[in-house]
């Protein structure tokens, strides 16, 4: 199969097509048949159904204001969820009294729908309005609707917006920024909004006026509006792609000011001062400064065309910024030191920026902060956790206190397991490091190793319940791969498996995979493998070009077919971190490693189970569908799962998350413990259960 044109699956992209659903079904039913018959699976459904819905989780606050917490919460009552909030002495407290806000379940109930609570944009500083997104199913397109606060109903005649992917944002009480779909033409490529516009109340959305107009090839675009007492601001601009984006300041006269920092570059404007967080090299002047360097300097200066720069982080070989948050008066950074994390704050004076480091951090864990509110002051919510440590939750303040407000259950034993980090060296040289989770001293065991590689993704420890009942419980090892594509070591760490460069990644993992069996930690028989969108598309290129050093596979919402991804839902928008497949130049290498263009009839390949949803409009199920259908077609053991709701999450609720987890370790434990042959390659394929035969020349 050299082309599109060549594929014979091109009707399971068909997401209203009878035959691509009576497909989904029973290859659904096949795999539900196959692993969830037994006492094994009904019982570790359970436990992990208790992890995810136990009532003594840390409820972390989505965001603060008005002298409140507010949190949303799904358990086994409240399958949608309730959106609620509390002070912070009642927070405080074992069991806070929540005053609940919006209960998604009665809602759902109530109107007929599927909803799936997705977002909330809260008007400051009354905090008496908020815009809700909602969607139907789990997927990224929502529907917008006003609600009041006060009277906890939706506002009968507020902001509304249909079903699309939008952004909104509060500019006052009768002023909102809507960036959606307008209709024909007011796209992206991408799917995504290529107009943004100012709307007022009890005006109708076509009369709304334009502020910010994009090119269809745009990823998007967007309007914001910035409510700081005193430092009111309004911004508009295009982000061209996942990595290059123009900015602009908005003025009452409707002037645009660019905002002239790197193409490639992040900012964040906080009251006086504009942060430019750098992803390649800046030369400015005399001075160059590198990329993955943060900057500081005064905002309206440099719009004046002053470009005095402080450094607040510059990277080095084995330590990376890993974000930034303000307070109102300091800046919190992260960093990654060989994928370990630190915190510092950073205060402005006349004399320069002030380190000292940051209050609370523990020093045996991940740390990261939960939230700020740089409107009120200079607390801030830090969480630690670590991969046999749960989280823990802190509210500090800059210069004062720090107190314990949560910690988080043990939800497994992890007496006699430990966290070990090693580095492998891939195929060009370069170390990449991994963390080993379990018994220091077993012998070889069933081993899940997982990872991400893109996008600048950094894959940091973390505190799972799941993971911990459903594998390490049952004497599983886990591990984390750190590969390049990711952001562990900064945009130069990403950069080097972007675009033609990809197979680094792919080369990154299968050493980690290779070193684990050298180090004696597992065995190829006993090496399962699971990611998740860019990370099952690592998974697709293990199994299709590193198939015998692996036991089994788990590809979840995986993008696999990197001839037509740019043409599926929100593929588009990706190309800047694969390239674009129209481009002979960029064939020529995504077809070297397309996991659903190199499909070998005679090859021997691990079982492998897909998994993913209907409603994922982020991420094509045709992807995963496609595969396991040509997969089929030659002999090789493949399973397939498909929920119909869950968007990109693939699961819209706990009892949907809970099966989805139980089945993927089932199948693995299974795979890895209870050896079966390899099925051996045919030349016909079941499109549709017998109904139609194939056969593909994959040369």
């Amino acid at each position: 199969m050299s082309d599109e044109g060549d594929d014979p699956y091109l009707e399971l992209e068909d997401l209203d097509g009878a035959d691509a659903d009576r497909w989904v079904r029973d290859r659904n039913a096949e795999t539900v048949a196959a692993l969830t018959e037994g006492e094994r699976f009904a019982a570790l459904r359970t436990e992990i159904r208790q992890v995810l819905d136990a009532d003594d989780r840390i409820p972390y606050p989505g965001w603060r204001g008005d002298r409140h917490y507010y949190n949303f919460w799904q358990d086994a009552a409240h399958p949608r969820g309730l959106w609620r909030r509390t002070t912070l002495d009642q927070y405080r407290r074992p069991e806070p009294e929540w005053d609940v806000l919006l209960d998604v379940d009665a809602l759902a109930a109530e109107e007929g729908e599927n909803w799936v609570w997705s977002d909330v944009t809260v008007l400051r500083a009354d905090y008496r309005r908020c815009l809700i997104s909602l969607s139907r199913g789990g997927a990224d397109a929502v529907v917008v609707r006003e609600f009041d606060l006060v009277r906890r109903t939706f506002v009968e005649d507020g902001f509304r917006l249909p079903e699309a992917k939008s952004g909104v944002c509060w500019i006052d009480a009768d002023h909102i920024y809507v960036a959606t779909d307008f209709g024909p033409g007011s796209l992206t490529t991408s799917g995504y909004a290529r107009i943004a516009k100012r709307w007022r109340r009890g005006t109708p959305l076509s009369e709304a006026e334009i502020v910010c107009e994009g090119r269809a090839d745009d990823l998007v675009v967007y309007a914001s509006h910035d409510r700081t007492p005193g430092f009111e601001r309004d911004f508009v601009g295009r982000i061209l792609d996942f990595y290059r984006s123009e900015h602009f300041l908005l003025t009452e006269a409707g002037e645009r000011i660019r905002i002239a920092v790197p193409e490639d570059a992040q900012w964040d404007v906080h009251r006086e001062w504009l942060v430019i967080r750098l992803r390649s090299p800046w030369t400015l002047g005399e001075a160059t400064y590198p990329a993955g360097a943060l900057l500081a300097t005064r905002f309206d200066a440099f719009l004046a065309g002053a470009r005095e720069m402080a450094v607040l982080f510059q990277p080095d070989a084995r330590t990376a910024l890993d974000g930034y948050v303000w307070t109102r008066n300091q800046l919190i950074l992260a960093t990654l030191a060989d994928v370990r994390s630190r915190l510092e704050v950073l205060t402005p004076g006349e004399t320069g920026w002030r380190r000292e480091p940051l209050a609370g951090v523990s020093a045996d864990a991940h740390s990261w902060i939960v939230d700020t509110d740089p409107d009120l002051g200079d607390d801030y919510l830090l969480a630690s956790e670590g991969f046999l440590q749960p989280a823990t939750l802190r509210l500090g303040q800059v210069g004062g206190s720090v107190e314990i407000l949560k910690r988080a259950p043990a939800f497994f034993d992890g007496q006699g397991l430990a966290v070990r980090q090693f580095f492998a060296t891939s195929a060009d040289g370069t170390r990449v490091p991994y963390f080993v989770v379990g018994e220091g001293d077993a012998p070889s065991r069933a081993t899940l190793l997982t990872g991400y590689g893109g996008y600048e993704i950094s894959q940091t420890p973390y505190y799972s319940g799941v993971t911990g009942r459903g594998w390490l419980a049952r004497g599983g090892t886990y591990v984390v791969a750190n590969i390049r594509g990711g952001g562990e070591y900064g945009p130069e760490w990403h950069r080097a498996a972007l675009r033609e460069n990809r197979p680094r990644a792919y080369e990154d993992f299968a050493a980690v995979a290779a070193d684990l069996v050298e180090r004696g930690v597992t065995t190829p028989a006993q090496l399962g493998i699971e990611g998740g969108s860019n990370g099952g598309l690592l998974m697709g290129v293990m199994l299709t070009r590193y198939p015998s050093l692996f036991g089994a596979v788990v590809a979840h919402v995986p993008v696999l077919d990197m001839r037509r991804y740019h043409r599926l839902l929100a593929g588009a928008s990706w190309m800047a971190e694969y390239g674009d497949p129209d481009r002979a130049e960029d064939w020529a290498y995504l077809r070297e490693y397309s996991p659903y263009h190199n499909i070998r009839g005679g090859a021997r390949y691990p079982p492998v189970l897909f998994i993913t949803s209907t409603r994922d409009d982020r991420v094509h199920p045709g992807h995963a569908r496609k595969m396991a259908a040509r997969l089929r077609e030659h002999g090789h053991d493949v399973s397939y799962y498909e929920n119909v709701e869950g968007g990109h999450g693939a699961a819209a609720n706990n009892e949907q998350r809970a099966f989805i987890s139980a089945l993927t370790l089932e199948f693995l434990w299974r795979r890895l413990t209870e050896p079966v042959s390899l099925a051996l390659p045919r030349q016909a394929s079941v499109v549709d259960a017998g109904e139609r035969a194939q056969t593909v020349d994959t040369q």
